[in-house]
């Protein structure tokens, strides 16, 4: 009975964040039982340009460790914001939520090819929950049960978590700055004056 309970729950889940969410908790498997290494996932630009090693543009974003409270806490935030957009903002716009992932994935790539970070997903994650917050800026939460405050506060009261647990803080700021590009250029430029006809005129070429 569990068993098809949890089936059920999974196939009612919105279908890029049953992909995503699979492919991280298959990767963390795979790696816990050593059938890959996380030095075959890490991202290399070098090992990218000279070995070829072309899936390093991709894996990256798919390990978040090993079984770990850290593994959960990540994996949690993942699914949690993720279904939340795709059943939210996106709802019924598929195409969009995938354009907005393929958006944060290319964009994070682009800027760990300086900041020299090997695994992507928590950028990626801190973008979901920067997105949601900023879409949701009345929705109440509180932190632990003991500091209550608005959405849009989440994403800077999770750097400051990372702070407290000594973790560096800047994948949650690249996160949160690839998350605010996003939103500026698909919510707040196109209700500027002329900035819908501004992202039409490419249309108008063709």
């Amino acid at each position: 009975m569990a068993y098809y309970t949890l089936r059920q729950e999974y196939m009612l889940m919105p279908p890029v964040t049953r992909a995503y969410t699979t492919v991280c908790l298959l990767t963390s498997i795979a790696v816990q039982l050593d059938v890959v290494s996380p030095f075959q996932l890490y991202f290399n630009p070098l090992l990218i340009t000279q070995k070829f090693e072309i899936w390093r543009l991709l894996t990256p974003f798919f390990f978040f460790g090993t079984f770990s409270f850290n593994f959960l806490f990540n994996m949690i935030f993942t699914y949690r914001y993720c279904k939340m957009l795709e059943e939210g903002s996106f709802r019924g716009r598929t195409a969009d939520f995938v354009y907005m992932f393929i958006f944060g994935c290319i964009t994070t790539v682009i800027c760990a090819w300086f900041l020299n970070l090997l695994f992507l997903g928590h950028a990626l994650t801190t973008m979901f929950v920067y997105i949601w917050a900023r879409r949701n800026p009345y929705v109440r939460m509180n932190f632990f049960g003991l500091l209550p405050f608005r959405a849009p506060y989440l994403p800077w009261v999770l750097v400051a978590f990372s702070v407290l647990l000594g973790n560096s803080v800047v994948v949650d700021i690249l996160g949160i700055a690839i998350g605010h590009l996003y939103f500026f250029l698909e919510d707040v430029f196109p209700n500027q004056p002329g900035g819908r006809r501004l992202l039409a005129t490419p249309r108008l070429l063709y």
